[in-house]
């Protein structure tokens, strides 16, 4: 049988190790497959550099469009990335009868409903493995997997690059600035890396598994999303000794009143095993009613894990690529006429209704009463206590230091409840310094 031709959008990093790793396992695939998997056709703006990537026997041009007005090309891979000229052609290839194949979860995020409806009017197939976690199969898992669970709740570390920063945050003592730099000299951190370490990249991963997990359309909008820039070397300290580990966590959860859909650094026992991912590794733990808690951990970037992820796509959409579209996995794990009506029925909550606990931190005076006055704000508000440390005041400041730290870990809570109370405690006259909050995540 002739083999299946590929047409891949952008041959950068991820591009690159598609192509490599396609065809030094060319053979492995096609017995996978079932039949051969071929790119034929590459478009990138640097045709020179693409040239010497590929070789002969592949078309390179410098216009996406032409691959995809190519009747030859049945799969597309989109490995442009962004929202704009990579939305126009992902919908110009789907309205051309093309499967696509993507690695954008930003693209997914934010247009993912109109992207989806499109390929299943015009009866083609989008995956997206590549897109969340990387070479982790966790989209695999949650749209075929796991499709006898009802979902619970899914919490993920689902960015490499914060979670290198806060290992080495744990590691050697530093704060968030100085690892930052080294991040970038280490290549583990963008030039900018803006979406990264304030949470948007992981929020947009969030979503993606929260529409799969609960069958609701995606929506990246209605996410909390909050970064780890404000972490402070001693609030990581301080975790290690009452037990935990700070990571920063992309969580979906289902409530009584709908979805919880919410990006934010989180303490996370130590004896979890993912508290225990370090370094630029990904991790997911997903429960589910049938099958108790799952974890699923890996690489989640590089130029050959994502490889892995867009392989697999490819090999999916040619074993399906003669089915009948009606009985193929819908995109996004549900029929699609049942996704309307979920997102009234699981609404994604505001933040102010989700319910959690907390770590607090609060910079104060080093005189009696302080404690009395913060833990009666707190039972006024009808906030029950976990845990109290409280350092003496040398430790904090030096010898003769007059301000202390006070650590408190509350049980769960009402965020809005919450927010209330830091404004009260903030007002007192002995609370020196802005309320340091982090929610803890026991992941039971």
């Amino acid at each position: 049988m002739k083999p299946i031709q590929v047409g891949l959008l952008g041959i950068g990093t991820v591009g690159s190790g598609v192509f490599q790793v396609l065809r030094r396992n060319e053979e492995e695939i096609r017995r996978r497959a079932g039949r051969g998997i071929a790119i034929t056709m590459v478009a990138d703006l640097d045709v020179e550099r693409a040239r010497s990537i590929v070789g002969e026997g592949v078309q390179v041009v410098n216009d996406a469009r032409a691959v995809i007005a190519n009747p030859e090309i049945d799969i597309v891979i989109e490995l442009i990335g962004g929202y704009g000229i990579a939305k126009a052609l992902v919908l110009e290839a789907i309205a051309a009868g093309k499967h696509v194949v993507t690695a954008n979860k930003a693209l997914l995020a934010v247009h993912g409903s109109e992207i989806f409806a499109a390929a299943s009017a015009r009866g083609v197939m989008v995956a997206f493995e590549a897109a969340v976690a990387g070479g982790i199969p966790i989209i695999k898992a949650l749209r075929e997997g796991l499709t006898a669970n009802r979902i619970q709740w899914i919490a993920g570390i689902i960015n490499g690059t914060t979670n290198f920063i806060l290992s080495e945050m744990r590691d050697k003592g530093l704060d968030f600035d100085v690892v930052l730099k080294e991040a970038q000299r280490l290549g583990y951190a963008e030039a900018d890396p803006t979406f990264d370490i304030e949470g948007v990249d992981a929020a947009h991963k969030a979503t993606i598994m929260s529409a799969l997990a609960f069958g609701i359309p995606v929506q990246f909008d209605k996410a909390y999303v909050e970064g780890i820039t404000q972490l402070a070397a001693a609030d990581i300290k301080y975790a290690e000794q009452l037990g935990y580990r700070i990571k920063l966590l992309g969580i979906t959860k289902r409530a009584d009143k709908g979805v919880e859909l919410r990006v934010h650094p989180s303490l996370v026992p130590a004896k979890r095993l993912i508290a225990n991912v370090e370094g630029a590794m990904n991790a997911v733990v997903v429960h589910g009613d049938a099958v108790g808690t799952t974890l699923y951990y890996g690489k989640g970037a590089g130029a050959e894990p994502t490889a892995s992820a867009v392989i697999a796509d490819l090999v999916d959409i040619t074993r399906l690529h003669t089915a009948d579209p009606e009985h193929r996995v819908p995109h996004l794990a549900f029929q699609p006429h049942t996704l309307s009506q979920a997102k009234d029925e699981l609404p994604v909550l505001p933040m102010s209704e989700v319910v959690t606990s907390y770590y607090l931190r609060l910079r104060v005076a080093d005189q009696a009463g302080v404690l009395a006055q913060v833990t009666g704000i707190l039972a006024g508000a009808g906030i029950s206590i976990d845990a109290v440390l409280q350092r003496e005041a040398d430790e904090v400041g030096g010898e003769g230091s007059t301000q202390t730290d006070l650590i408190i870990l509350t049980h769960d809570t009402r965020e809005g409840l919450m927010d209330a109370a830091i404004a009260q405690m903030q007002a007192l006259p002995t609370v020196l310094a802005p309320i340091t909050r982090i929610r803890k995540e026991e992941l039971n």
